[in-house]
């Protein structure tokens, strides 16, 4: 792994960090250049954040969620196998017909989106995890119909994908799910399940990001088409753990994914490339054994930026609104260990270290709704919906 910058640098980039962010179409000034090329950036207190946070609701364990088109509501899963509809101007209701999940470690209930043509349709797709045989687990998606109203509820549900292969341990299932910007197809985050090598293999998809048409089947344009089977959902592979997933205004996949002792990281995700898990990180594993860095093998794509220490990023969201002062063409990236909201300047196919938050509050969910603020989830037993109220 790289070494960690020292005390020395990582003061003096702070002053850098707590100035105005560069406009997002603009080259990195030479401070936002030095955070860029290392693993560090420090915290600004929420005090001095261009937005006030106002509460509006509290969930047991929020996982993630997304706005209802046309309404001022919103799906939340919590990780212990609910789904609730919260409602801005009404009581906060559970949706019935959702499938049992696989309860415990990091597993449980997942992602929900809301199909492109929803507003025909009313389909929504979920993801959870479910046990296999002799105490192994993988994460599923599924699709339903959302029967609003005063009794919500999912009706026909369809499991379209699986993990593949299941293992054992409930850890990395990331089933972090995302339309293209088309609506053409959905992109699913697999994570490599704590088993590190299943990222390298194509004869499955864990550590992977898969593509698939809307109903499940597979694209005859994929990279790994030719191949057949579980290889042919492969768009992109060795990843880790795929917690974060955003197209920007241009049409370009970000990912977001944890690394193992630090190295976490956010890359351009392009078909066919290998992010290089396990083989490299910029983080070392958890018993103290060395990674080597990404730059010691350049054949595998090396990560647009990274922390080291960890902020263990949860969440990702692109920012194309006018509300907030210099956020337009923004990543927005919750942090879990790092207790805050992470914003990245999107230029070109590059990003800069933008603005680091520190909420002393565990962010596990970002989303934009279409009057372009900003919302969040944190983390845990007694979760809370968060509005980002910016400052007049």
């Amino acid at each position: 792994m790289k070494n960690l910058p020292h005390l020395a640098l990582v003061s003096a980039l702070a002053v850098a960090a707590c100035s105005a962010a560069p406009a997002s179409t603009e080259a990195a000034p030479a401070d936002t250049a030095k955070l860029d090329a290392s693993g560090a950036q420090p915290a600004t207190p929420l005090a001095n954040a261009p937005f006030t946070v106002k509460e509006v609701a509290r969930f047991n364990e929020p996982w993630a969620m997304t706005f209802v088109p046309g309404t001022r509501a919103a799906l939340v899963t919590e990780r212990s196998g609910k789904l609730k509809l919260w409602q801005e101007n009404g009581p906060t209701l559970d949706v019935a017909g959702v499938p049992a999940v696989a309860y415990g470690g990091q597993g449980g209930f997942g992602d929900v989106i809301v199909a492109p043509d929803f507003a025909t349709s009313g389909t929504i797709y979920l993801s959870w995890a479910e046990p296999g045989p002799g105490k192994t687990y993988g994460a599923v998606v599924g699709k339903a119909k959302l029967k609003q109203g005063a009794a919500p509820a999912l009706e026909g549900l369809q499991i379209i994908w699986k993990q593949d292969p299941k293992v054992t341990g409930q850890g990395h299932y990331s089933h972090r799910l995302l339309f293209s910007p088309d609506g053409k197809y959905l992109f699913i985050g697999s994570g490599e399940r704590q088993k590190f090598t299943p990222a390298q293999d194509m004869t499955g998809n864990l550590g992977k990001v898969l593509r698939l048409n809307p109903d499940g089947s597979l694209p005859a344009d994929n990279p790994f088409a030719s191949e057949g089977g579980v290889t042919a959902q492969i768009w992109s592979l060795g990843h880790r753990n795929i917690l974060g997933l955003a197209f920007d205004g241009t049409g370009k996949l970000w990912n977001q994914e944890m690394g193992p002792k630090g190295g976490d990281e956010v890359n351009l995700v392009e078909a066919k490339a290998n992010y290089g898990y396990p083989i490299v990180s910029n983080g070392d594993h958890y018993d103290g054994k060395d990674i080597p860095d990404h730059p010691t093998r350049p054949e595998f794509a090396a990560p647009k930026l990274w922390w080291n220490p960890a902020v263990s990023p949860a969440g990702l969201a692109w920012y194309g609104g006018d509300l907030y002062p210099g956020w337009k063409n923004s990543l927005l990236m919750g942090a879990l260990s790092g207790a805050g909201l992470v914003r990245m300047a999107i230029d070109g196919d590059k990003l800069h270290k933008s603005d680091r938050w520190d909420f002393q509050d565990r962010i596990r969910e970002v989303e934009v709704r279409d009057d372009g603020t900003v919302w969040l989830l944190t983390d845990g037993e007694d979760g809370k919906l968060v509005r980002l109220v910016p400052k007049r």
